[in-house]
């Protein structure tokens, strides 16, 4: 069974075709990062602009390189939510107008649904159940997974997210866009225990989280520095504001795995590259007999294989979409 699988939600087009599910025959990637670097973030008109300019030719590329054709495509999937509305309607307009054209099946993919099942694609023993630990840019979310089609969404934050957090922080230090892997950089060169910052939400059976305190406590640092007319160590400022983000997601993900009973955690999402966040949560796991699972750094950033993933067990269990299918720029995760 082939899956042909798009994804536009933000600043990367992205076409890959899949055979049954888990097996990745092309992941054709365009990332928009240089063009929005110099605005210090992604701009959505032109995110937008760039989707519609490259997804045919992504589109093109994907099925050539996995050496098929439209006609070998048993469905297509799409990311139709969570995401930017204007880049979600380019890549829905492109599967809808292939499916119609080539009377093949759409499917429409939860982003975040996605990135939990990038997971899948790197690891080919893992099955349901487990916890997924999602951290990306907009979104930070646990998420019990007892099938492939059932999710427990057991908590999200209530502001930021940590991705969000990463890089505002860095862009205040004055390091270019995406900013997460820079302070990761960053920090492994200064002293984590330097500064104390603050933890939201840490009650025991807590779920939530909440960036916004944390992100602000760096900030007012910095700030009271430069007003004093005093330097600061930027490594230390990084290592320390990184500690607390990785301690809060690793003591939340461990409270709930053994709340729920979980064995086995994935962490997925752009985060998930984070290299403090996967030795910390790879020790806690490792300390309390968890099995631990994390995508290649390739799949842990948005791409259309995750999608073509979520998109085949969604075929295998009916669930399809018809040419009404929309964008849905603030689609929450499915939860039983």
């Amino acid at each position: 069974m082939y899956t042909l699988a798009l994804e536009t939600s933000c600043d990367e087009t992205s076409a890959a075709v899949l055979k049954d599910g888990r097996h990745i025959c092309s992941n054709i990637i365009s990332t928009q990062v240089p063009i929005h670097r110099k605005f210090g973030g992604v701009v959505p008109e032109i995110a937008s602009r760039q989707h519609i300019e490259y997804v045919m030719p992504i589109i093109k590329e994907a099925l050539d390189t996995a050496g098929v054709t439209l006609a070998d495509i048993d469905h297509i999937g799409v990311t139709y939510g969570p995401g930017l509305v204007g880049a979600l309607l380019v890549g829905v307009a492109a599967a809808k107008a292939i499916s119609f054209a080539a009377d093949k099946p759409l499917v429409g993919v939860n982003h975040m649904e996605g990135h939990i099942f990038a997971n899948f694609l790197s690891h080919p023993d893992l099955e349901p159940p487990f916890l997924a630990l999602v951290v990306s840019g907009g979104h930070t979310q646990l998420v019990q997974i007892n099938g492939y089609n059932s999710f427990r969404l057991m908590g999200q934050t209530r502001d930021d997210a940590a991705g969000e957090a990463f890089d505002k922080i860095a862009r205040v230090m004055g390091y270019p866009y995406p900013g997460g892997p820079q302070i990761d950089k960053l920090a492994k060169e200064g002293d984590p225990d330097a500064i104390a910052f603050p933890k939201a939400l840490h009650e025991k059976h807590n779920f939530e989280f909440s960036f916004s305190g944390l992100k602000s406590a760096v900030l007012n640092y910095l700030h009271t520095q430069e007003q004093r007319g005093q330097s600061y160590n930027a490594a230390d400022v990084a290592a320390s504001f990184q500690k607390t983000v990785v301690e809060t997601l690793v003591e939340k993900t461990m409270d709930a795995a053994a709340y729920c009973g979980a064995r086995k955690i994935a962490v997925a999402g752009g985060v998930s590259a984070n290299s403090g966040l996967a030795a910390a949560m790879s020790a806690a796991c490792a300390d309390k007999g968890y099995a631990f699972y994390r995508p290649e750094p390739i799949l842990c950033t948005d791409n259309g294989a995750m999608i073509g993933c979520r998109a085949y067990y969604m075929a295998l269990d009916g669930r399809f979409a018809d040419l009404t299918l929309n964008a849905k720029p603030a689609l929450p995760i499915t939860s039983d």
